[in-house]
C-alpha cells in the first residue's frame, strides 16, 4: 500500500514530490519549509520551526500517524545561532517521544528568508 499526502504546495506537481508518503507502517515527510499559505515567512527561528512542525504533523496525521510515532527528525538551519530556538520548539513537541534527531548547519536553503527546514520519519505502531 502506498499513500501520497499533498500539502497543496504548487511545487508538488512541477518538481514531482509529495509532502509525505506512507508505505505500510512507515511515513516519510519531505523537507518542509516555514511558509504560510499566503507566502509569508516569519523571520523568527522558533516561529519558523513551529510552522515546519505544524505542516509536517498535519501531513503525518493525514497519513494516519501521531507525534508519538515519529522515530527520526532532521533539522537544517542556516546559522548555529538558531540552534537553541529551533531545539526548543522541537523539544516542545518531542520531549517525551525523543526521536533520533539531527541538526545540521547548512550554507543556505532554497529561499533566503528560511532559517530552518525540517523533515521527519515515523513508524505507525497503533
Amino acid at each position: 500500500m502506498r499513500q501520497n499526502v499533498s500539502s497543496g504546495s504548487p511545487f508538488e506537481s512541477t518538481v514531482g514530490f509529495s509532502r509525505a508518503v506512507r508505505v505500510g507502517d512507515r511515513v516519510l515527510v519531505a523537507g518542509t519549509a516555514p511558509i504560510w499559505p499566503d507566502g509569508f515567512v516569519d523571520p523568527d527561528p522558533k516561529v519558523q520551526t513551529w510552522r515546519c512542525l505544524e505542516i509536517m504533523l498535519e501531513a503525518l496525521e493525514e497519513a494516519g500517524g501521531t507525534p508519538a510515532d515519529v522515530v527520526r527528525t532532521r533539522m537544517f538551519i542556516t546559522d548555529a545561532a538558531h540552534a537553541e530556538a529551533v531545539g526548543e520548539a522541537h523539544g516542545e513537541v518531542f520531549s517525551e517521544v525523543r526521536p533520533a534527531s539531527t541538526m545540521v548547519v547548512v550554507a543556505g536553503l532554497l529561499d533566503e528568508r528560511w532559517v530552518v527546514e525540517m523533515e521527519l520519519e515515523a513508524v505507525l505502531t497503533g
